[in-house]
């Protein structure tokens, strides 16, 4: 039980903690384009980031699944700038590329970037195992304290947002440009930060 406290707890900060705040910045993206009211499509992205990185997170771990962590950390700020601007999209008039992307495409967009965070979430929890000899019962409470973590992290943006949209009378697209703008941005300075080429 210590083992799945410590490894649960490890999981929950690595989600929430602001020294590493590309993970975070993705889920804002994930969310800036969703009110509480639209729970029901909020919770299928979700599962399919969670399912994404999931998958990653076990093959790495396990050893399956081997790329250099430099390609990795470059590309995470990939998936949150392209999730930023694909957000913008959704604030085009009517009879334009506003569908962009649908969000049949938008879920398996997620998932594929969830194998992203995957690896990044990998790296940290490999460097932790050492040479643990056992590693189902860490892998296992890491993932559930990043679920937890994330689950959070949701929950407060969607406070946020209802906020705003309710009590201030933002309008849905005016929090979706705020938003996804200043996570463009932000993510513009990790891709300098971690350029590979």
């Amino acid at each position: 039980m210590n083992d799945f406290l410590t490894y649960f707890n490890l999981g929950f900060k690595h989600i929430t903690d602001l020294g590493g705040y590309d993970h975070i910045l993705f889920i804002v993206a994930l969310c800036a384009v969703y009110l509480i009211s639209d729970w029901k499509q909020l919770l299928i992205i979700v599962t399919f980031f969670t399912i994404g990185h999931s998958i990653t997170l076990a093959l790495a771990v396990l050893k399956l699944v081997n790329i250099d962590s430099k390609i990795i950390e470059f590309l995470i700020p990939v998936t949150i700038l392209f999730t930023a601007l694909s957000n913008l999209f959704q604030n085009l008039p009517e009879n334009s590329l506003k569908k962009f992307p649908t969000p049949v495409s938008r879920y398996i967009l997620t998932g594929f970037f969830g194998l992203i965070h995957g690896l990044g979430f990998s790296n940290y929890l490999k460097s932790l195992l050492g040479v643990e000899s056992d590693i189902f019962i860490p892998l296992l409470s890491f993932n559930i304290g990043l679920e937890i973590g994330q689950l959070i992290i949701v929950l407060i943006i969607m406070l946020l947002s209802f906020i705003f949209y309710n009590l201030f009378n933002f309008k849905r697209k005016d929090i979706n440009l705020v938003t996804s703008g200043f996570v463009a941005g932000v993510t513009m300075t990790l891709l300098i930060d971690k350029w590979i080429f």
